[in-house]
């Protein structure tokens, strides 16, 4: 058991109408974890009435369910969690070279508007289908979300260069060896973005900061990134925290907000990453107040 905090004091200064959360796991009970990936979040399940809470608490309006690793290469409960929500929600699923053009159509119509490449423990689908996964996404005009040891960008760099697709690199870039703000993989990181059709995604700092809160060593690059290109940034709050096992180690999901949206230069960038941004990513239609 663990408990998550669902409610309290909101973010301050309140985030935009229209915020999209472009990073976040929900899962429904009957869909049980399968071989290869880590087990299922702590109980209680962290599902669709959880996170409605916290939507409410936070001011967001719209989410993107990525699939989680636990569920490895089955897309049925990230399916299901996007029907559960209605129209707030799209999905990013994981699709490989045995994905058909009748699967692509399929999950298209269940809200999927990308693929997922995981390439660390766990992962469902690895960087060694990255090109069978961008000639789908891109067919589908779909995006990846695509997450490696970000020490490593260098050795991937020719790759990457060549994804055809709209794509974001995840959680910060997982520098877990640490990075230096002007050096070589951040730089290499900036050309990347400078070619349009690269996003950066502040999400679950916690999960490679080699410091405590409030985790200066992943705000310095992220804020150099962030100056660089404010229409390349979108954020995810990265709930439900897989990572974190322990009531005590969980985070105040409002604070968290607080802390890594304060990394972006003012209202503008913020408004960009929280609403502009992941609409060009994810191919959203402008938001309508109701």
């Amino acid at each position: 058991m663990i408990e998550r905090t669902l409610s309290g004091c909101p973010p301050e200064p309140r985030l935009p109408k229209g915020t999209v959360d472009a990073q976040m796991h929900m899962y429904l009970p009957g869909f049980p974890s399968l071989p290869g990936g880590p087990p299922l979040p702590a109980e209680p399940l962290p599902d669709v009435t959880a996170y409605r809470g916290v939507m409410d608490w936070l001011g967001i309006d719209r989410v993107i369910i990525t699939q989680g690793n636990a569920h490895q290469r089955d897309n049925a409960n990230t399916l299901a969690c996007v029907g559960a929500m209605g129209a707030a929600a799209r999905a990013v699923v994981v699709i490989d070279e045995t994905t058909s053009d009748a699967d692509m159509r399929a999950l298209s119509a269940s809200g999927a508007v990308g693929a997922r490449i995981m390439d660390l423990p766990g992962g469902a689908v690895g960087l060694d289908a990255l090109e069978a996964v961008d000639a789908r996404a891109h067919a589908a005009d779909w995006m990846i979300a695509v997450q490696f040891d970000g020490n490593r960008i260098l050795d991937h760099l020719p790759r990457l260069e060549r994804i055809r697709s709209r794509w974001v690199l995840d959680h910060h870039g997982k520098f877990f060896a640490g990075v230096d703000p002007d050096g070589p993989e951040i730089a290499a990181l900036l050309k990347l973005i400078d070619r349009g059709n690269v996003w950066f995604k502040f999400a679950g700092v916690y999960e490679s900061s080699r410091a405590e809160w409030p985790y200066e060593d992943v705000a310095a690059f992220s804020r150099r990134i962030a100056d660089h290109a404010p229409e390349r940034i979108i954020w995810g709050s990265n709930w439900p925290h897989n990572m974190i096992r322990k009531t005590e180690d969980y985070p105040d999901d409002a604070r968290l907000a607080e802390l890594v949206l304060g990394w972006l230069a003012d209202d503008r960038a913020k408004h960009l990453a929280l609403v502009e941004n992941p609409e060009h990513l994810f191919k959203l239609p402008a938001f309508a107040a109701a």
